[in-house]
């Protein structure tokens, strides 16, 4: 049982080998294992949880699709692709953020698969455990490792996000989120 999931995390191992978290100077790995871990508590779908370990393989590691296909399947590729954003490589990413994020929120927001909803909300709460961590620390600096550093543009993303996944609302892991975006951003969601 989870013979794929195993594999599924050494597969992004490699993908991620020698990436290191934004904030933190830490093995990227860890985000994906937190972001499957996040999942493992709404489900135990291996499709989905193997998508929470591959969901930033194809946007930060240019890996092949077609290779996330082979390997794991269909879905999971399906998965990967409609958590994976256009990076607009050809122009700096702080340049792009706000497009990037409009186009990542149009899509959420047309989006019915309850799947993919449940691996946006595992990201993100990964994302917003991260900031809360690092705002304990280094309050409003925090924001300066990132691409956005206006705490504004950051709270309009994520909190519009919060939103776009109230269907989810009452699962633990929604209900995390809220909270530390609310501690994070000392606003409250209306």
């Amino acid at each position: 049982m989870f013979e794929r999931f195993e594999e599924a995390v050494k597969f992004a191992t490699e993908q991620h080998s020698g990436q290191l978290r934004k904030m933190h100077e830490i093995p990227y790995i860890l985000h994906p294992l937190e972001v499957a871990s996040i999942i493992s508590t709404i489900t135990n779908d291996e499709d989905l949880l193997i998508a929470g370990l591959l969901h930033d393989t194809i946007e930060d590691c240019q890996t092949d699709p077609m290779l996330i296909k082979e390997k794991f399947g269909t879905r999971v590729l399906a998965l990967v692709s409609a958590e994976s954003e256009d990076k607009m490589s050809d122009r700096p990413p702080e340049e792009t953020w706000r497009e990037r994020k409009e186009d990542s929120l149009l899509f959420l927001e047309h989006c019915e698969n309850d799947d993919v909803k449940v691996l946006w909300l595992a990201d993100k709460l990964a994302n917003m455990r991260s900031f809360y961590r690092e705002y304990l620390v280094k309050g409003e600096k925090l924001w300066l490792a990132l691409n956005q550093k206006d705490p504004k543009q950051q709270y309009w993303y994520y909190s519009t996000i919060a939103k776009l996944l109230v269907s989810l609302k009452g699962s633990a892991a929604y209900e995390e989120y809220v909270m530390l975006l609310n501690k994070v951003f000392e606003k409250e969601i209306k």
